[in-house]
């Protein structure tokens, strides 16, 4: 097994953090392993690390701009010179209907990343290809990560 394939097998078994840093740091590593033209879909409750996680990828891109939850926006755009993020929160959509009314596709420009937070409400937009991150808190101080890729 390659150093490669054991990062994934340890994100795809779940990883204890203590931190945001930590969280951080996993999304620091991951990110330039995050093909191109990709959708993430996170998954956990609020206050998880969600925005955490996207932000540490955000900037691990070169996305200089401060990322923050696009709550009440339902989506913000990030460029810089190697990716276009798409921040989406679908906590406030009812369906997929919604999603595709935001008419979102029309702003992915090659090379992409689509992050998504509550991906359940809109669950039948997600693409079968998406990798899902699923974040719990464990204990007040332990949150778990782990991905699930198709």
């Amino acid at each position: 097994m390659n150093a490669l394939d054991e990062q994934f097998n340890a994100l795809e078994q779940g990883l204890t953090t203590t931190s945001a840093k930590q969280t951080e740091q996993i999304a620091y590593a991951l990110a330039p392993l995050i093909p191109v033209n990709q959708v993430l879909a996170f998954h956990g409750e609020l206050g998880v690390g969600k925005t955490t996680f996207i932000r540490a990828l955000a900037k691990s891109w070169g996305i200089k701009e401060h990322l923050t939850s696009p709550t009440y926006n339902l989506f913000k755009i990030y460029q810089s010179s190697s990716r276009c993020l798409i921040h989406l929160d679908a906590y406030r959509l009812e369906k997929g209907a919604d999603f595709e009314n935001l008419m979102v596709d029309d702003f992915l420009h090659d090379p992409w990343c689509l992050a998504i937070e509550w991906p359940e409400k809109i669950e039948e937009s997600i693409p079968t290809d998406a990798w899902h991150f699923y974040l719990t808190i464990e204990e007040s101080t332990h949150h778990h990560l782990r991905l699930v890729r198709s």
